[in-house]
């Protein structure tokens, strides 16, 4: 993870020259503040090490096909202890789907403003999903939410998020959606040829047909929509039989949310965001990291700070956002940051935040 530095703007105003004529003198104007100067940071939220990705030999565009075919059957047998022959056959049953390239690599639209993204996920239909869902499952939400500290109703809006609380799962198979990205998506190959070894290791720890499961068109699955990597490395056994099954077993889905959570940071009973004030003269100010690293006296200082009965922890990151009504602020904690870590954008962890409320207070939580 890099390190992070505070850059702070100083703002400047430049004054009209005074004429010799006469005139009262004009009413004092307010001065924009000067940005405080470089805070220290606080550290970063600790992450788990990165997973692994597929060397050169797999990955290089340059070298023919059939020889990086070689090398990723290669590599996945000596990384994962996998006979060479079941990748070999596994990758015959492979058909490469120009479609998940396509869809991966077109030039990426302009970024929804937060007033259009959040009534996708914010909206009668979703909450009211969101709400049966919980009520639904509730004896096992609520168990594994004590077990993990991670509340249930932040486990069941990422359901929502993700898959519309199991509608929408995936229709493309999984072997093929990687395949086709970690040898037809030089970009990105090092990542999905990764997932596409570990998908493989996957089939033989959980007793898996690779060639069966089902998904979104860059390899996620389930409910929860894992990656075969954060399948093996989070995933968990909900309920008790043995097995990890991320596909059809509920709990075992709500535990591995909450594992992947735990994983990445989540703090036990800490807040996740707050709405901010803006001071009238304060600069704008843009973070270069959502990390959680600035103390709230420097955010304050910047003329930034929780709204009054919102909740308050040290360490955070502000976010500004082009809301209904116009600019929205806010300060996003370190779980906040965990949750950044199922998906970096920030709009998503807001909307996931703003569900799981919603869930919370119409399930009468």
């Amino acid at each position: 993870m890099n390190r992070r530095v505070l850059f702070l703007t100083i703002p400047f105003v430049l004054a009209a020259c005074a004429t010799p004529v006469q005139r009262p003198a004009p009413a004092p104007q307010p001065q924009p503040p000067v940005a405080a100067p470089a805070a220290v940071l606080l550290p970063s939220v600790p992450q788990p090490p990165e997973r692994p990705l597929a060397p050169a030999s797999v990955t290089d565009p340059l070298l023919p096909q059939p020889q990086r075919i070689d090398a990723f059957v290669d590599y996945t047998a000596s990384t994962y202890g996998i006979d060479p022959q079941v990748v070999r056959d596994g990758l015959g049953k492979a058909q490469f789907l120009q479609r998940t390239v396509d869809i991966i690599s077109r030039p990426a639209e302009a970024v929804r403003p937060w007033r259009d993204y959040r009534p996708i996920f914010l909206n009668d239909a979703r909450i009211a999903g969101g709400i049966a869902f919980y009520n639904d499952n509730r004896a096992a939400l609520d168990r594994i939410s004590a077990q993990t500290g991670v509340p249930a109703e932040y486990i069941v809006a990422i359901i929502g998020v993700e898959t519309n609380y199991g509608q929408n799962t995936g229709s493309y198979r999984v072997l093929d959606a990687l395949y086709s990205l970690a040898f037809g998506y030089p970009k990105r190959a090092p990542f999905f040829a990764g997932e596409l070894a570990q998908l493989f290791a996957l089939g033989r720890d959980e007793h898996l047909d690779v060639a069966a499961l089902t998904g979104s068109y860059a390899g996620a699955m389930g409910l929860g929509q894992f990656m075969p990597s954060s399948y093996r490395l989070w995933g968990k056994d909900g309920d008790g039989d043995g097995r990890r099954d991320l596909i059809n077993d509920k709990q075992d889905v709500f535990a591995s949310i909450a594992n992947y959570f735990v994983a990445h940071g989540w703090k036990r009973g800490g807040a996740v965001a707050a709405p901010a004030t803006r001071d009238a003269m304060a600069a704008d100010f843009t973070p270069p990291t959502i990390d959680p690293v600035y103390p709230l006296a420097t955010l304050a200082r910047q003329g930034y700070r929780p709204q009054p009965g919102q909740p308050v922890e040290e360490g955070a990151t502000l976010l500004t956002l082009d809301g209904e009504t116009g600019k929205e602020y806010w300060l996003g904690y370190r779980n906040f940051y965990v949750i950044t870590r199922y998906n970096h954008s920030p709009m998503y962890a807001l909307a996931v935040h703003q569900l799981a409320q919603a869930i919370r207070t119409g399930s009468g939580g």
